[in-house]
């Protein structure tokens, strides 16, 4: 019951930073259009961490797309992007480089055609792959990696024993 609580309560709390980080984005127009920076999806790297960070981060992208007023298919197919990064991430979390990968992947390869064709954006569609793949490598690679350099010492602290004593590997 109580590893239950954990999880739940882990997720909620990814989730809400999630959100609360795209609104801040949001106030300098840079979480969602062609060229984008979520530092939100800085978050998609916690499945490193708890596997309460794969519900965690597509509750929170799930939340700030209906927040932000995304066209339908941006809500279904952003919080899918979301969702694989997060599921993938997880998987590889004993490459703890290989963990930032998944989700600009997943975006870059998802995202362009929901910019292309829900909002109609003019523009071929390797650009909008190369833009949105720039800010999340920017948010899942730069922010991302040092989001897990920061938490590493407090890991048992924060993230309790989900965290297990596996090897990690710096690839």
């Amino acid at each position: 019951m109580r590893k239950k609580v954990t999880f739940i309560t882990q997720a909620g709390i990814i989730a809400a930073l999630y959100v609360a980080l795209t609104l801040l984005v949001k106030t300098v127009n840079l979480a969602s259009g062609a060229i984008q920076f979520r530092v939100s999806e800085a978050l998609c790297v916690l499945p490193f961490f708890t596997p309460a960070g794969i519900p965690g981060v597509i509750i929170g992208c799930l939340l700030s797309n209906i927040m932000l007023f995304s066209p339908l298919p941006d809500v279904i197919f952003g919080t899918l992007a979301t969702a694989i990064g997060a599921l993938f991430s997880y998987l590889l979390r004993k490459h703890r480089f290989l963990v930032t990968l998944p989700p600009v992947v997943a975006n870059a390869l998802i995202i362009p055609f929901v910019l292309k064709y829900a909002y109609n954006y003019d523009g071929a569609l390797w650009f909008f792959m190369l833009t949105v793949g720039a800010g999340e490598v920017l948010a899942c690679i730069g922010l991302g990696s040092l989001l897990i350099t920061a938490l590493m010492p407090f890991r048992n602290v924060i993230f309790g024993d989900t965290f297990t004593s596996r090897k990690i590997s710096d690839q």
